[in-house]
C-alpha cells in the first residue's frame, strides 16, 4: 500500500446532464462533467461560461446607494471640491485606488489618494488620517477595499463636516458605519445579482456608474486585484479576470510592461498564474515593507522611465520580502514546536516582537501549509502594548465568525471565513488563543486536520486527450470558486517510473490502461518512487496539461499525490547489507519476520529488537499480526506450510522479500530417479559397497559430489532399500516398493530445493504470484496445518 498524503474528495457529476451537455455543445465528456460539477446544468449557462468574454456586466445602479454616491461625486466634481480616495495597502487596495483615481481624473475631478502605512497606522481608516485629510481640504472621502468596519471613523468624518462614501467587499458586521453612502454587494438588504466582488470589483462598478459605460481600459487593473485577493472566480469576477487578462496581453501601460519585464513574464501568454504569482506579490511587497504609494504610482504613471525605476524598486522589495518571510516562518515554526505543539493546539496563535507585520499573513499561510491548523501570526509592539496579526484558516473553521465571538478582545478586526487581520492588546493574546482553541474543539474533528484535495472527477485514460485539455482551457481563468481542474485517474498500471532532477527529488512516470498511456511528472515526489512496486496498480491525482517538445504535443498530468490501495511486494533479495536497506524503509508498522533465531545476530539486527518477530512454529506463524504492517521476510522459512500459515488471510501493507539462506541447496544437485537407479544397480551388481573405500571412485566416475552420494544412500536406508553395517552397504532383498517421498531426508531436501527455487531464484513476477496466491487463499491449507500441529 501507499497512503495518499491528503484526503481525496471527489465530486460526483450528474452523468445524464454531462452527457446531454456533451451532445448539445459538441464538447468532450471530460469538459462536460467539469461544467456540471461547477453547477452549470443548462446549455445556455454552459455556453455563457465557456464564452465568458462575450458576457455583459450587470447594471451598476442595481447596487444599493450607487445612484446616491454617483450624484454626490458628480456634485463634488462640478463644485470643484477636493476628493480623497482612501485605499488599502494590498494588491486589491492598490488596484482599487488606481481604478478610482483614473476614473475621477477622466472626469476632471480634483482628487488625490491616501493609503495608510501598515506599520504606523494599521489596517483600515483611522481618525488621525481623516483629520489630516480634512486639513488638506478634502470635503469628500471615498474608501476603496476598506471601511465597512470603521464605525468610529464614520462619526469622525461627520463631525469634521466631510461626506464619507464607503466602497468595500469585506464581511459587514451587525452594525454599519454612519456614512453618506455604502456601496457593498454583501449588505443584508442588497439586491445586487453578484455578491462576491473584490474591492477593486466594487470600485470598478462605481467607475462604470460614474462614466456611464464599462471602462474597458481599467479592466486590466481590475483583474489584478480580483485575482490577487483570492475572491471566487465566477460570475462578474471571472468576467473581470478574463477580459482583464485579454487586455493585458496588448497593454501599453508603462507600469504593467515594466512589471512584466522584472517578473520575467511573456506578455503573449499571460494568464491568472502570471498575476497570482508574478504581479500580485510584487504589488503587495510595497505595502508589506513600507509605503504602498509606489505601487499606485507605478500603475498610474504614463512615463516609461519612471515605470522602469519603480518596477525595479518594487522587485527588490519583493526579494527582500521573500527573505523576511523565510526567516520569520522558520522562527514561527520553532515557536509552534517548542511552545504550542499541535497535539495541544487546534488553532495556532504565535507572535514575537520584531516580526514584520507586513509579511505575517504569508507566514500564517506557511504555518497552515505545514501544520494544517488555523493559524494567527502576530507582531508584538511592546512599547504600545499591542499585537497586529494576520490569520489564515482551514476548511471547517470560519475565521470571521469565530473571531466575532471574541470581538471584545479585538478592537480592530476584519476579513473572510478563510483569512483575517486584527489588532489586540498584548495582554489579551493568551486569552484569544485559549478561546479560539475552545471554539475549535466544538467544530473540528481529527479528520479536519488532514489536508483535503478536492477533485473534480475520476476519468479514464482514454478521455485524456489533446482535445479535452484544449477545451478545458475554456473554463479559465481559474481561481477560488473555479479552481483549475484537478482529476483522479484510478487503478492503472505503471509502464515506467524513474526519479529525475539533480537531487533525484522529482518523478517521471508513464501510466497505462487498456492500451492508452499518459506521461506524468511529479515535482517533489521523487521519494515516492521507492515506495511503488513494479506491478502496483496506482491511483493518481493532478492537473492535466499539454507538453510541447520538439514540435510534438502530448497530454500529460502534473502529479500532486499518489496512492496504492493494495499490498505491494518489494524485492530486496541479494541485498548484501540488510541493515542499510532497512534504514530506507518506512518506520511505521515495520515488522521483521525471522524464522531462525541465529540470523538475528548474523545479520546484525539487534537494534531492531522491537520490530523483530521470531517464527518458530505454526502457532507463531498463525498468531503473527501483520495487519497494515510493512513486513520484511528476513530469512528463508523452513517450509511452505509455515510461510502459508504466516501470510494466509493476512493483510500486510507491504512485503519486502529478503530470504537470507546461509547454505543454499539450489546449487547442489537435486538427484533424479536416474541417479537413484544407477546407484541402486551398482550396489546390487557389486553385492556390497564400502562407501569409505570406494566413494571417491564413484565421485570421479560420475562427477557427483560426495554429499550427493551420501544423500542417495541415506534415502535408500530410510526407505529400507539397503542395510548399512560398519560403512558397508548391502541391498535389502526383502524390501517392498516405496515412493521416495516417504523418506524424511528426501522430502526435506525436495522442499528446500523448491523453497529456494520459488522464493530465492524466481523472477519478481513469479514471486509476486506465489505470495499473492498465499495471501488470497482461505481454507486450502487448513488440513495441511492441522497435520503439522
Amino acid at each position: 500500500m501507499l497512503k495518499s498524503r491528503t484526503r481525496w474528495r471527489v465530486e460526483q457529476p450528474a452523468e445524464e446532464l454531462a452527457i446531454e451537455l456533451s451532445k448539445q455543445l459538441n464538447i468532450t465528456p471530460l469538459v462536460a462533467k467539469l461544467l456540471v460539477n461547477r453547477g452549470i446544468y443548462t446549455v445556455e449557462s454552459a455556453r455563457s461560461f465557456l464564452f465568458i468574454e462575450e458576457n455583459d456586466f450587470y447594471d451598476p445602479f442595481l447596487m444599493k446607494d450607487m445612484e446616491k454616491a454617483v450624484k454626490r461625486i458628480h456634485q463634488a466634481i462640478d463644485d470643484h471640491e477636493k476628493i480623497a480616495i482612501y485605499g488599502d495597502y494590498d494588491a486589491d487596495g492598490v488596484s482599487s485606488t488606481t481604478v478610482l483615481m483614473e476614473t475621477l481624473k477622466k472626469l476632471s475631478a480634483d482628487c488625490f489618494y491616501y493609503i495608510p502605512n501598515r506599520f504606523t497606522e494599521g489596517y483600515g481608516p483611522n481618525e488621525q488620517a481623516f483629520r489630516h485629510l480634512k486639513e488638506t481640504g478634502a470635503s469628500l472621502i471615498i474608501s476603496v477595499d476598506t471601511g465597512i468596519s470603521a464605525l468610529h471613523e464614520a462619526e469622525v468624518a461627520m463631525e469634521l463636516g466631510m461626506d464619507y462614501i464607503i466602497t468595500d467587499h469585506h464581511e459587514p458586521g451587525p452594525q454599519l458605519p454612519n456614512a453618506y453612502a455604502i456601496i457593498h454587494p454583501k449588505l443584508e438588504d442588497s439586491t445586487y445579482p453578484f455578491r462576491d466582488l473584490a474591492g477593486v470589483g466594487v470600485a470598478f462598478k462605481l467607475a462604470h456608474a460614474l462614466l456611464g459605460e464599462v471602462p474597458e481600459d481599467l479592466l486590466e487593473i481590475a483583474a489584478i486585484g480580483t485575482i490577487a485577493d483570492l475572491v471566487p472566480l465566477h460570475g462578474e469576477n471571472r468576467l473581470i479576470a478574463a477580459r482583464g487578462i485579454q487586455k493585458m496581453r496588448s497593454t501599453s501601460r508603462p507600469g504593467l510592461l515594466s512589471l512584466f519585464k522584472v517578473a520575467g513574464l511573456d506578455i503573449t501568454s499571460l494568464n491568472e498564474d502570471s498575476i497570482g504569482f508574478g504581479i500580485g506579490p510584487r504589488i503587495n511587497a510595497a505595502g508589506r515593507l513600507g509605503d504602498a504609494s509606489p505601487a499606485v504610482e507605478l500603475l498610474l504613471t504614463e512615463d516609461f522611465e519612471t515605470a522602469k525605476e519603480i518596477a525595479a524598486e518594487i522587485d527588490a522589495m519583493n526579494k527582500e520580502r521573500q527573505i523576511l518571510v523565510s526567516e520569520i516562518a522558520e522562527e514561527a515554526i520553532k515557536e509552534v514546536e517548542d511552545k504550542y505543539p499541535i497535539e495541544e493546539n487546534s488553532v495556532i496563535v504565535v507572535g514575537k516582537e520584531g516580526w514584520n507585520s507586513g509579511v505575517i499573513g504569508i507566514v500564517a499561510s506557511k504555518l497552515v501549509e505545514k501544520f494544517y491548523r488555523p493559524a494567527i501570526v502576530l507582531s508584538f509592539d511592546q512599547e504600545k502594548g499591542v499585537a497586529k496579526g494576520s490569520a489564515r484558516s482551514i476548511e471547517g473553521f470560519d475565521l470571521y465568525k469565530n473571531l466575532s465571538l471574541c470581538k471584545e478582545l479585538l478592537p480592530h478586526f476584519g476579513g473572510h471565513p478563510m483569512a483575517a487581520g486584527m489588532t489586540l492588546k498584548l495582554e489579551d493574546v493568551d486569552e484569544l488563543r485559549s478561546r479560539l482553541n475552545d471554539l475549535a474543539k466544538k467544530c473540528l474533528t481529527e479528520e479536519d486536520f488532514v489536508p483535503i484535495s478536492k477533485l473534480d472527477l475520476v476519468t479514464p485514460l482514454e478521455d485524456v486527450t489533446l482535445q479535452s485539455i484544449e477545451e478545458m482551457e475554456r473554463l479559465s481563468p481559474f481561481g477560488i470558486g473555479n479552481p483549475k481542474p484537478k482529476i483522479m485517474i484510478q487503478d492503472v498500471k505503471i509502464h515506467s517510473i524513474r526519479k529525475i532532477g539533480a537531487d533525484q527529488n522529482h518523478m517521471k512516470l508513464m501510466l497505462e490502461d487498456k492500451g492508452y498511456t499518459l506521461d506524468g511528472v511529479g515535482f517533489g515526489l521523487g521519494e515516492l518512487a521507492d515506495h511503488i512496486s513494479p506491478l502496483a496498480t496506482i491511483s493518481v491525482i493532478g492537473e492535466l496539461a499539454i507538453n510541447e517538445w520538439n514540435n510534438m504535443r502530448k497530454p500529460q498530468i502534473f502529479l500532486q499525490d499518489i496512492s496504492v490501495s493494495h499490498w505491494q511486494l518489494f524485492d530486496i533479495r541479494g541485498t548484501r547489507k540488510l541493515t542499510s536497506t532497512l534504514k530506507q524503509l518506512p518506520k511505521e508498522s515495520l515488522k521483521l519476520i525471522v524464522f531462525q533465531d541465529k540470523n538475528v545476530e548474523k545479520l546484525g539486527l539487534k537494534e531492531y529488537k522491537n520490530e523483530i518477530v521470531i517464527i518458530r512454529s505454526i502457532e507463531d506463524a498463525q498468531n503473527a499480526d501483520l495487519q497494515n504492517s510493512n513486513v520484511v521476510l528476513v530469512d528463508l522459512p523452513s517450509s511452505f506450510t509455515i510461510l502459508n500459515a504466516l501470510l494466509k488471510n493476512k493483510k500486510p501493507s507491504r512485503i519486502y522479500s529478503h530470504f537470507y539462506q546461509e547454505n543454499q541447496t539450489f546449487f547442489s544437485t537435486m538427484p533424479t530417479r536416474e541417479h537413484f537407479k544407477w546407484l541402486y544397480g551398482f550396489i546390487k551388481k557389486k553385492g556390497k559397497l564400502d562407501l569409505n573405500k570406494h566413494g571417491d571412485d564413484i565421485v570421479k566416475y560420475k562427477g557427483w559430489s560426495r554429499d550427493s552420494i551420501n544423500f542417495l544412500v541415506q534415502v535408500f536406508f530410510e526407505l529400507n532399500f539397503v542395510t548399512i553395517e560398519n560403512g558397508v552397504i548391502s541391498i535389502n532383498e526383502k524390501a517392498s516398493k516405496r515412493d521416495f517421498d516417504e523418506s524424511p531426508s528426501y522430502r526435506k531436501k525436495k522442499e528446500q530445493f523448491q523453497l529456494e527455487n520459488e522464493l530465492l531464484y524466481s523472477s519478481y513476477g513469479e514471486l509476486y504470484k506465489r505470495i499473492q496466491t498465499i495471501l488470497s487463499e482461505s481454507a486450502q491449507f487448513e488440513e495441511e496445518i492441522k497435520q503439522w500441529i
